[in-house]
């Protein structure tokens, strides 16, 4: 049983080697005082002792460190002094047999198999009834007597080594089990963890891709512009003011997305108020008409929660950025409003559109659709060459608790 129980039923074990420790020396205490009360004489008196005193020291010095270790050749020695020891103090003083109780259990806890705990217990049986009938002079009338004591305990050993077994690999099934559990358990953190971190690596680049880079677009075009009207001799103070001004912007997102994820925008003002800036910007460094048109109190679009408004900010965003890069377009509005309790917003464009079924979507459409999707919304795209385009962002309208 050693192979089989080597690591995981060795807890077992050790979580009863406590009680064995104190059954076996009770038992052996007691065995060695109540021969004093046998009248055995001095000389197997003296025997008695020497044998208890042997016993005793095999028990400490090979069988516990054999019951650690589950090395072979110390579980045999041991073993083999038990039983001869047995068989010495039964034969002088009968009344020692009931120490196979613990003798049987030791033998059973250190088999390796069933053989082997088969085999030994019968040659402790044989052996101890061999000791009680020269104890009692060899007779066959003894011979019939300790007969069937010796059939009952040997049924009673193998029994008691049978359930000792089950017991035993049972425990090594559920110290298995535990284990794989465990590592099921550790397997599924790292993946969570695993998972998480890519979840945040994506938030934040698509945080960086819907204010920092589009903040540098910004400043490029702008600085663009002002080198060309510097270049026909105008005065580019009012773009080198507004790139001064987009720039700050920036800084402050940055700054804003080391610390959280709230846009510094909406931590200063409403979500109206931030649209229309939005707009203005916008209108001033491309030309193209932008117009923000609400369909819903202002006072409700600012009891929404800061999540929510932070998914319509970044779309809208989004939504100008391709509008800036791709449409061509003249005229920009964006609606916000409220219908069959979900909160949406609609950038429509007269630019240049394009077939929505052919175009690959770069990452700036796929970041609003990963965050649109994560607060439970829904991104619609209407468009056809030549005749703009539509982007709807639908999101469930959850009211904050004020």
């Amino acid at each position: 049983m050693q192979n089989s129980r080597g690591g995981a039923g060795q807890p077992v074990w050790t979580r009863a080697l406590v009680g064995w420790h104190i059954v076996f020396w009770v038992l052996l205490g007691m065995t060695l005082a109540l021969s004093f009360l046998g009248h055995l004489g001095a000389v197997r008196q003296s025997v008695y002792v020497g044998t208890v005193v042997v016993l005793a020291a095999a028990y400490q010095f090979i069988g516990l460190p054999a019951i650690r270790s589950r090395r072979a050749f110390p579980s045999y020695t041991y073993r083999l002094l038990l039983i001869a020891s047995l068989i010495t103090l039964i034969g002088i003083y009968p009344q020692s047999v009931f120490l196979m109780f613990i003798a049987s259990a030791q033998i059973w806890l250190l088999c390796e198999d069933l053989r082997e705990g088969i085999g030994l217990s019968l040659l402790l049986v044989l052996g101890v009834g061999a000791a009680q009938l020269w104890s009692a002079g060899w007779g066959w009338s003894a011979f019939w007597q300790i007969l069937p004591w010796m059939l009952v305990s040997l049924v009673v050993s193998l029994l008691f080594g049978i359930w000792i077994e089950k017991v035993i690999t049972q425990s090594q099934q559920r110290a298995e089990l535990i284990e794989q559990l465990e590592s099921a358990r550790d397997e599924l953190a790292e993946a969570h963890h695993s998972a998480g971190v890519m979840a945040e690596r994506e938030r934040m680049a698509r945080e960086i891709h819907d204010t920092l880079a589009q903040g540098m677009t910004s400043i490029v075009m702008l600085a663009q512009a002002g080198a060309a009207e510097l270049s026909q001799g105008g005065d580019p103070a009012g773009r080198l003011a507004a790139i001064e001004q987009t720039a700050r912007e920036n800084l402050a997102e940055a700054r804003a997305l080391v610390a959280a994820f709230t846009p510094v925008a909406l931590s200063e003002a409403t979500l109206t108020e931030v649209l229309r800036r939005q707009a203005e910007r916008f209108a001033a460094e491309t030309g193209v008409d932008v117009q923000v048109s609400l369909d819903l109190p202002d006072d409700e679009v600012a009891a929404l929660p800061q999540a929510q408004q932070v998914v319509l900010l970044r779309s809208a965003q989004e939504a100008l950025a391709n509008v800036r890069k791709h449409a061509a377009a003249t005229q920009v509005l964006i609606t916000l409003g409220l219908s069959s309790n979900r909160v949406w917003i609609e950038i429509r464009d007269d630019g240049s559109g394009f077939s929505p079924g052919v175009a690959s979507g770069g990452f700036g459409l796929n970041a609003m659709r990963g965050r649109v999707e994560e607060s439970g919304g829904t991104v619609q795209i209407e468009s056809t060459p030549g005749h703009g385009t539509r982007v709807q962002v639908l999101i469930p309208a959850v009211q904050e608790d004020v």
